[in-house]
């Protein structure tokens, strides 16, 4: 397992990205599986090619990411390159961001609170 520090800035943006629809469209190398170990709801999630500038759509769309459950975030169409940016925003308005994450060589993303230190950490497999 390899720990990403969080971004402050990250650049970011557009793609099309869909969550859960297995067999509708090719999978693409670069899905994954976000698994939320915070102690808290995550309410929106970015994903976005690293080369770009700007967040699209949340991949939630109106769903909600409770602690302890998971998230398969689907590349409709195989997707474009392997390296994205991660952004997690949380039912209170706080967020996290990681970049240049290679979504071509891992399936899973659990993200982690740490209280005492005030960061939250992702640990990628």
């Amino acid at each position: 397992m390899t720990r990403i520090p969080p971004m402050r800035l990250v650049a970011a943006a557009a793609f099309a990205l869909t969550i859960g629809s297995a067999g509708l469209a090719q999978a693409g190398k670069q899905d994954f599986t976000l698994v939320n170990r915070t102690g808290y709801t995550v309410s929106h999630v970015y994903v976005s090619a690293a080369s770009t500038s700007s967040w699209e759509e949340d991949v939630l769309g109106e769903d909600t990411l409770e602690n302890n459950d998971h998230v398969n975030i689907h590349f409709e169409n195989g997707g474009r390159g392997c390296f994205y940016d991660l952004k997690v925003v949380y039912d209170d308005g706080d967020s996290s961001e990681w970049g240049k994450i290679n979504l071509c060589q891992i399936s899973r993303i659990s993200i982690y609170w740490n209280r005492k230190a005030g960061t939250t950490r992702a640990v990628v497999e």
